[in-house]
């Protein structure tokens, strides 16, 4: 006996066979491809920067030794000047005036001074001849000796005027490139003045100036050499300077001296870094900032784009042997080259990891792994 079954009964049947197998085509075509790497140790270098101040390796300051006015400025801001040089003239008249009086009490005392070598020289005979005491002759001499005092302190008193007229024209006592200038043709100056009237930078090498905190000067101990920072000195590496403009100064610099002793308000040690300057382009008070290279023999680096934030912390999504994907946090520091994190803890040599789709991708996932 045939059985015959409701015609709504069997086409709910069929849609039940078609739904299922639908689905499993949609599961199926979910899955997707993603490029993977699998993390193995390498060697790779990676940068301290340091904010930097440039001076000259040696910076005088010029400042009038005499109150005047300034009567002439024969150089401007920026020239670059010889030993020797011409800078300023002070007037002061007060002091030709006092070179002047010197020089005259100086004629009045060798004058003196002659007319009592000839007392002396006509007295000596005389006494001599026994024609007047012998005391006269003293008198004479003693007289002749005062009036010889007298001429060496005038001729002190011209050599004092005369430094001073010397004061009133100011010469570079180096070479150098001047710096800004204060004062303009006619003001006021004297010794006590607050600003100088300019500075002279050399021309050699250039000195950079920069802090490290604590907590990098203890990574950079552990990884140079040395018992004591001094000893560390002497190996560290070259350093570079990158300029304002963000380009590499051409020359490298030597860390060669440092502070030793740790700035309680900054919590910083301060170093020096010489660079030499042959073609001047660094100038004194330029800023830069000074590259400390690191090696590092078994790094873990990772593309920059593995990785995603979340919460101010890294994650990557590693890469199951059943190719599921599970979200790790990482620690990592960047690379130079600002597309690569090192990665310095949360991964280990071997692990497998997703390095595109971080931010469509959710823990759990199966993927297809592309080996990059």
């Amino acid at each position: 006996m045939k059985r015959y079954y409701p015609t709504f009964l069997v086409l709910a049947i069929l849609f039940a066979s078609c739904s299922s197998k639908q689905q499993n085509k949609t599961a199926a075509s979910q899955v997707k491809s993603y490029k993977i790497l699998t993390v193995e140790p390498e060697t790779a270098e990676i940068y301290y920067d340091f904010p930097a101040v440039i001076q000259g390796e040696n910076v005088v300051e010029i400042r009038p030794k005499i109150d005047g006015y300034v009567e002439k400025i024969f150089v401007d801001e920026g020239a670059t000047v010889k030993k020797g040089q011409l800078l300023f003239r002070i007037s002061n008249p007060q002091y030709e005036q006092d070179l002047r009086s010197a020089e005259a009490a100086l004629r009045t005392a060798d004058a003196e001074m002659e007319s009592a070598k000839m007392t002396v020289n006509k007295v000596r005979p005389l006494v001599e001849k026994d024609i007047i005491s012998s005391y006269e002759l003293e008198s004479a001499e003693y007289t002749l000796k005062t009036k010889q005092a007298a001429v060496t302190e005038a001729q002190a008193a011209v050599t004092n005027a005369q430094i001073n007229v010397g004061y009133t024209s100011i010469t570079s006592p180096m070479n150098g490139i001047i710096g800004i200038l204060p004062h303009k043709e006619g003001s006021y100056i004297n010794s006590s003045s607050t600003d100088p009237l300019t500075t002279i930078s050399s021309l050699g090498n250039m000195y950079a100036y920069f802090s490290v905190n604590e907590k990098h000067l203890l990574d950079i101990s552990r990884m140079i050499e040395g018992a004591t920072l001094q000893d560390k000195l002497k190996h560290f590496p070259e350093v570079s300077l990158l300029l304002p403009d963000g380009s590499l100064y051409p020359d490298k610099g030597r860390i060669e001296t440092a502070s030793g002793l740790v700035n309680t308000e900054t919590g910083s040690v301060s170093f020096r870094a010489t660079f030499p300057n042959p073609l001047s382009i660094l100038k004194s008070g330029n800023s830069g900032t000074i590259r400390l290279p690191r090696t590092i023999d078994s790094a873990l680096v990772i593309p920059q784009s593995a990785t995603y934030d979340l919460q101010g912390k890294h994650f990557v999504f590693i890469v199951t042997k059943d190719s599921i994907v599970k979200n790790t946090a990482i620690d990592v520091t960047a690379m130079p080259d600002g597309q690569s994190y090192i990665v310095k803890s949360g991964l280990k040599p071997g692990d497998v990891v997703a390095i595109e789709g971080s931010s469509e991708l959710k823990e759990g996932d199966k993927i297809i792994p592309l080996q990059k």
